[in-house]
């Protein structure tokens, strides 16, 4: 069993949501299941990941509006944070040792830090029965998103990949479970600097317990909620 359900149990069930599987709620901005999309963000600015249908993972890459060679470090939010698992509370920090965000609510508490973005080759090496066909993926989807803010391909590294359920067994085996999402579930950043966000509906069927649904996603200004 994934330890971040022990770090970061859940408190209850899922809130209610005026959306559905099948529409957004009013005010929010849907990603179609294999999609992604760039959202800018001032200081004080509020980014919510919320999950329509259940068990669908979302990858999040965050950089520096100013300077995009200023990128999110899976690896700096780990060590700083002493912990491979993020929750309310915890920072996102830069490449170059700055908080990009601040974690201010998450409804699930399981999320990964240790594996990059779905790629083609992903899917040419870990799903052979696609014979290398091309298949969407989140780093190709993030790729799009973050270009036309000058962010190259190999300036995208780990991601956050929220609502993604990864272990690691006693015998250094890894493990992905189905995303323990229900309709409704949701994780929100703030952000600390200007940023660029990349946001993915994951798609990797085999991290979405066999099928890829989509991710709504909410951007709410600093004075809109102070």
């Amino acid at each position: 069993m994934n330890p971040a359900r022990t770090r970061h149990p859940r408190t209850g069930p899922a809130p209610a949501y005026a959306g559905s599987a099948q529409a957004p709620a009013p005010g929010w901005t849907r990603l179609a299941p294999q999609t992604g999309a760039a959202f800018e963000l001032a200081p004080g600015d509020r980014l919510t990941l919320l999950d329509p249908a259940g068990e669908q993972v979302s990858d999040l890459y965050l950089v520096a509006a100013g300077d995009v060679a200023e990128q999110f470090s899976s690896g700096r939010t780990t060590d700083f944070g002493n912990s491979i698992y993020v929750s309310t509370g915890s920072s996102l920090w830069s490449n170059r040792s700055r908080v990009l965000a601040e974690v201010v609510d998450d409804t699930v508490g399981v999320h990964d830090l240790t594996l990059t973005p779905c790629s083609q080759a992903t899917f040419d090496i870990l799903y052979p029965d696609l014979g290398g066909a091309a298949h969407p993926s989140c780093f190709g989807n993030l790729v799009t998103a973050l270009a036309p803010y000058g962010v190259g391909p190999d300036s995208i590294g780990v991601t956050l990949n929220v609502f993604m359920d990864v272990w690691t067994d006693a015998a250094g085996e890894l493990h992905i479970d189905p995303p323990p999402t229900s309709p409704g579930d949701r994780f929100t950043i703030e952000a600390a600097v200007p940023l660029v966000a990349g946001v993915t509906a994951c798609s990797a069927e085999k991290s979405n317990n066999g099928t890829c649904t989509p991710i709504d996603v909410l951007v709410e200004r600093a004075a809109a909620h102070r």
